[in-house]
């Protein structure tokens, strides 16, 4: 099998596996938010120091890594707590699609943050996302309101936290990287979850053991996507995580979308496709 196939089925796999990841998370209504977010990088930092250690690469990676590693590893928790939060609160679905925001906030933060120079296409994906934004989350300054921001500000916390990935990605072992990110996040939830543990039962327990395994999932199949196909070539295909989430959330909670989020969803996956034609194109030219 040719490579950038692997990489599409591998980022298929990711995307499903995040949905049920949200599921679960969903699923589990009773256990708090950090509690929910301490079991899901428990078990994936479990998974990467097996890893390192059978690979006998470095858990701390190079010295003048670590800031920006332990910088990806705050950023990264921050973005899992805010999506966390927002899925409980919001239609699988709506939750599903402000994510899927983390591309655009990735060109944002390269022209604002890097200083780097985009595509003039991509100053008019930035200008779609935002209008997709608001049709989502339909703001109508209440506490229904609360949920999509919550979800928007994880998506931008994410596109922080993917944005210094780009730029250590080359320097350090993957596993490295998602060692620190599953590290602090234990590190910082731990004192939030002790103030307001829940004893899980037994169905409770299950939902957050199988949070962390489908969050394992997700995160080493994205590795493995973009280790075999060009980012630029397997991005495209997150989208269709907000196909399983509509998907997952008519099956288990009978959700449908409404209009203006169905509308929103399909300015945000048309801009994302335009933008990935738009840029194919100009490589091939080059």
């Amino acid at each position: 099998m040719k490579d950038n196939k692997k990489a599409i089925i591998f980022i298929l796999i990711s995307a499903f596996a995040f949905t049920l990841m949200s599921t679960v998370v969903k699923l589990a209504t009773n256990i708090p938010t950090y509690e929910k977010v301490f079991f899901r990088n428990l078990i994936n930092l479990i998974v990467a120091v097996y890893i390192l250690n059978k690979s006998k690469a470095s858990f701390w990676g190079e010295k003048k890594n670590r800031k920006a590693l332990v910088a990806r590893g705050f950023l990264g928790f921050m973005g899992v707590i805010c999506n966390f939060y927002s899925v409980t609160q919001m239609n699988l679905a709506d939750a599903s699609m402000l994510f899927n925001l983390t591309p655009f906030f990735v060109t944002l933060f390269a022209v604002v943050i890097m200083r780097e120079k985009i595509l003039k296409i991509e100053y008019y994906s930035l200008a779609s996302a935002f209008i997709a934004v608001l049709l989502v989350i339909k703001p109508q300054f209440n506490m229904s309101l609360l949920g999509g921001l919550v979800g928007l500000m994880g998506s931008a916390f994410a596109g922080g936290a993917y944005t210094l990935v780009s730029h250590i990605n080359k320097k350090e072992n993957p596993a490295t990287i998602v060692f620190y990110f599953t590290f602090v996040s234990v590190i910082l939830t731990l004192p939030f979850m002790a103030h307001n543990f829940i004893v899980p039962n037994v169905q409770e327990l299950i939902l957050l053991i199988l949070t962390g395994l489908f969050a394992t999932v997700g995160q080493f199949m994205v590795t493995l996507a973009y280790k075999y196909g060009k980012p630029s070539e397997v991005a495209i295909y997150n989208y269709t995580s907000i196909i399983f989430a509509i998907f997952v959330g008519y099956m288990v909670w009978k959700e449908v979308p409404d209009m203006w989020s169905v509308v929103g969803s399909l300015i945000l996956i048309g801009t994302g496709v335009n933008l990935y034609l738009q840029k194919r194109k100009i490589m091939i030219k080059a």
